[in-house]
């Protein structure tokens, strides 16, 4: 299968610079990585998607691959994060674009498409489901989600990771694909700590208790998109993401990947991808 390697360019934005790869042309698709990912996550789409005549724009989010990394926690606010896609959006001029997200590109573009939904033409969630569904999916998911309150924990979190070559963090991913490119990528100063904060800064301890996000319904069209061998989600929450959209929705189950499905299953991926997203010529 065709693979892609960006060359990013860096694009300053609220402050920042941002590292974002550009291919094709046509109506652009934006494509949100999550943890501890970069761009480079989508180099299994990208040909696919170009092909069918898209024009793909995948930023390194904030904390993550050559993008700059913040040092406090706050600047990893849910916020600050659509404010950076805005804020590339209109430095590549793109009123509107499909967007795809994964891990917490795809929590990202969920509240992209309720509350920037002018934006949003269509909407791709792979393995997270709408925040309310997260929530309310039950103690399963609950359980599944351990790793949150451990990496609230700072110091001891950065340390039980990169213990032993980081023992800890591989037996946490599993034999993923990307895993020796994770673990050199982490190991830059400041990385870990950028990658973590995004769950400190959203997802903090006082958040099981506090009142459920109130969010306006997804106006657009809607596609979820989960892995039966994803360690961290549930089904149940990506399925009952369908309540909070009031757009159309559509949702897919792949048999057998892992939570990385675009690296496991990158051909039934992309079949779903080009099929959703429609005729690039309409």
């Amino acid at each position: 299968m065709e693979q892609w390697s960006p060359n990013r360019r860096r694009i300053e934005v609220n402050g920042l610079a941002l590292a974002v790869a550009e291919a094709g042309k046509g109506p652009p698709v934006l494509l949100l990585h999550g943890f501890p990912d970069s761009a480079d996550l989508w180099r299994h789409q990208v040909p696919a998607l170009v092909a069918a005549g898209f024009r793909c724009v995948v930023p390194d989010l904030r904390g993550f691959g050559q993008s700059d990394r913040p040092g406090d926690v706050e600047a990893y606010a849910i916020p600050l994060l659509l404010g950076d896609v805005a804020g590339v959006m209109d430095q590549m001029d793109i009123p509107r674009a499909r967007v795809v997200g994964h891990d917490w590109g795809a929590a990202v573009a969920w509240v992209m498409g309720s509350l920037m939904s002018d934006r949003v033409d269509r909407l791709v969630v792979l393995s997270v489901g709408h925040p309310r569904a997260f929530a309310e999916a039950g103690m399963e998911q609950r359980m599944r989600s351990w790793y949150m309150l451990l990496f609230q924990f700072r110091g001891v979190a950065e340390e039980f990771l990169q213990a032993d070559n980081w023992r800890n963090f591989r037996a946490f991913v599993g034999d993923v694909v990307d895993l020796e490119r994770y673990v050199a990528d982490l190991s830059r100063p400041g990385a870990l700590e950028a990658a973590l904060a995004w769950y400190r800064a959203n997802v903090p301890p006082e958040s099981l208790v506090s009142p459920p996000l109130e969010l306006p319904l997804v106006p657009v069209p809607t596609m979820g998109i989960w892995s039966s061998g994803d360690f961290a989600l549930t089904e149940a929450q990506m399925k009952g993401s369908s309540k909070f959209v009031d757009g159309s929705w559509r949702y897919e189950r792949i048999e057998g990947p892992g939570h990385w499905m675009q690296l496991d299953a990158p051909e039934q991926v992309n079949a779903l991808l080009v099929d959703f997203l429609g005729d690039a010529d309409a």
